[in-house]
């Protein structure tokens, strides 16, 4: 198996999450807790930082992560201080396209004086001290003189959840905001916010797997993440690390579609409620909206809860490319029918930890659900579930659908629905840009990915919604 990284900072995390789920399948991880680190930069020259020492300090802030990180923060994705140093301080700075021109706009725009001129070559400067980064004076410039340097993980935020903390500089969360997208995590080019892991509660589930099933239920993206291997072969390969059975969480989308259909009709307008990260951004962001979300749990606990109904005893784990899942998974609704959540990072490393040469295992089978409850994995999917379900039952209602995908275009949807001036009925939000394929924790983002979704949705031999849910039950 040949796993092609991102970025570097995704190969650091990848190798990180291997040791500590090597350390924990072998019951070991006491005693090697230490070494890690060195093993992970063994020097003696720095590969990435300033020096050997500070490269072994951020690791060992990641395996904190890996454990759980800090429990006195609720929030699943953390910032790690130490990593994040390097960024320049950012906000509204004045470019060389400044002309000094006579007219001075954003002076007069600058309610807060902090911008002066410089007595030699007459152009404008901005007085950190005093600044807001309001923006008005950079609209005010004609020439487009004054830029917004924003800090990358600022920029990919697009609930302003993040900004500058005043005694370090470094990054810091706003809790209340944020709503567990990822997008910071993926994003950042240091490393220094990352997603905490339960990746010990499921290996020690899946180390009691005699006492109680372990099942995972895999996101669809999965089709898109190894692409020298089979699909059947990861799931062999999943089976292998303890999983006692392996179902496709697209069998819950096929579940939730067909049942969304049917409210959506009952009700004349809807959004989705699959996705976590839009399901919180509606309820943060606008409160009045909350009761156009579907009353529908996500694929994932739907699928969960109907296995959990015919088997009580059984351990249930999502796999997918989501950071919100794993709060989801935490949440009271959903909770008592999964355990946990874990990503295709964690996933893949802990099958890198025992050793598994995927390529050499047979095939299992995986054929749970169908077309369009695979293609929920990326953006526009689930809007072809839906249309493919009211199609199904028969229904004369008459939809118009927008599919939203990345937190910017929900946003625009969503101030049309709050207004009432929308022309859709149903708003499908996907808070990742291309949908789940393009999810924060995917081992690959390529352009062909989702080709390969749609590739294993074709495959499926369940040509109906309404087949694959009665076949499963």
């Amino acid at each position: 198996m040949s796993i092609k990284f991102d970025t570097s900072v995704q190969e650091l995390k990848f190798k990180v999450l291997k040791e500590m789920a090597k350390g924990l399948f072998n019951d070991t991880l006491l005693e090697e807790y230490n070494e890690i680190p060195v093993r992970i930069s063994p020097g003696p020259k720095s590969t990435m930082r300033c020096c050997i020492y500070k490269e072994r300090a951020i690791v060992l802030e990641r395996m904190k992560l890996v454990l759980g990180g800090n429990k006195n923060i609720d929030n699943i994705v953390e910032v790690i201080k130490v990593a994040c140093d390097e960024c320049p301080l950012g906000g509204y700075e004045v470019t060389n396209r400044c002309r000094a021109c006579l007219a001075h706009r954003c002076q007069k725009a600058c309610h807060k004086e902090a911008i002066s001129f410089d007595e030699v070559n007459r152009r404008a400067h901005i007085n950190k001290d005093k600044c807001i980064n309001c923006g008005m004076c950079a609209k005010a410039c004609q020439y487009n003189a004054i830029q917004n340097f924003l800090r990358p993980c600022e920029q990919a935020c697009k609930v302003k959840a993040i900004s500058m903390d005043p005694t370090d500089h470094s990054a810091s969360i706003n809790d209340e905001k944020c709503v567990q997208c990822g997008a910071c995590v993926s994003q950042c080019p240091f490393g220094a916010i990352m997603d905490k892991s339960y990746m010990k509660e499921a290996i020690e589930l899946l180390k009691n797997n005699d006492k109680h099933p372990v099942i995972a239920i895999i996101a669809p993206a999965i089709a898109a993440q190894i692409k020298d291997v089979k699909l059947g072969q990861i799931v062999s390969a999943i089976k292998k690390i303890g999983f006692t059975e392996v179902v496709e969480a697209a069998l819950g989308a096929d579940m939730v579609a067909y049942s969304e259909a049917q409210e959506l009709a009952e009700k004349g307008f809807l959004t989705s409620s699959c996705c976590p990260a839009f399901v919180t951004f509606i309820e943060k962001n606008f409160p009045t909206l909350k009761d156009k979300i579907s009353h529908n749990l996500s694929p994932m606990a739907t699928i969960a809860k109907y296995i959990k109904e015919h088997n009580p005893d059984a351990k249930i784990i999502f796999v997918g490319p989501c950071v919100a899942k794993k709060k989801e998974a935490l949440s009271d609704r959903v909770h008592p029918y999964v355990e946990l959540s874990l990503t295709f990072e964690e996933l893949f490393a802990m099958i890198e930890a025992k050793d598994i040469n995927i390529a050499s295992l047979e095939l299992s089978e995986l054929d749970n659900a169908s077309y369009f409850g695979r293609v929920f994995a990326r953006s526009g999917g689930l809007t072809e579930a839906v249309t493919e379900s009211l199609k199904e039952q028969n229904s004369d209602f008459s939809l118009k659908p927008i599919a939203c995908a990345g937190l910017e275009e929900c946003r625009l949807a969503l101030l049309k629905a709050k207004a009432g001036t929308q022309e859709f009925n149903f708003v499908e939000g996907m808070a990742c840009i291309g949908g789940c394929v393009g999810g924060p924790c995917s081992l690959s983002h390529e352009i062909r990915d989702k080709m390969d979704v749609d590739k294993h949705a074709k495959s499926t031999t369940k040509p109906t919604i309404e087949e694959s849910i009665k076949e499963y039950k």
